[in-house]
């Protein structure tokens, strides 16, 4: 489940990322609700998962989905330039995320981290 909260935040990170870039720094109304919803709810989910899992993983996972969902709306939707580079990049990326998450380091913990 955790999993799961974590793979659902990275596609809110990409939410959040392209509503900033339709924004145009915050001047339009409709983007900027949606950056604010998309990152509240992106953070927030990763949140909870990191009661479960171990940051670095998680964290790395979130990002690469971010990333990855990012490039593939701006080549898809937005116009940005398409290469053979970049999705080769992209691949790799997302190779990575499964990798990080079916790796032995990136298990869900079974007691509660130390408290700072």
């Amino acid at each position: 489940m955790a999993w799961l909260l974590v793979t659902v935040a990275g596609l809110f990170e990409t939410g959040f990322a392209v509503s900033l870039a339709l924004s145009h720094g915050f001047t339009r109304l409709w983007p900027t609700i949606g950056f604010c919803v998309f990152a509240l709810a992106s953070f927030g989910l990763l949140t909870l998962s990191l009661k479960k899992l171990d940051v670095g993983p998680a964290y790395a996972v979130w990002t690469g989905i971010g990333a990855s969902g990012t490039a593939i709306y701006g080549m898809a939707f937005l116009g940005d330039v398409v290469s053979v580079l970049k999705i080769v990049s992209i691949t790799l990326v997302i190779v990575g995320t499964v990798g990080l998450q079916l790796s032995g380091s990136a298990g869900e913990r079974g007691a509660d981290p130390p408290q700072l």
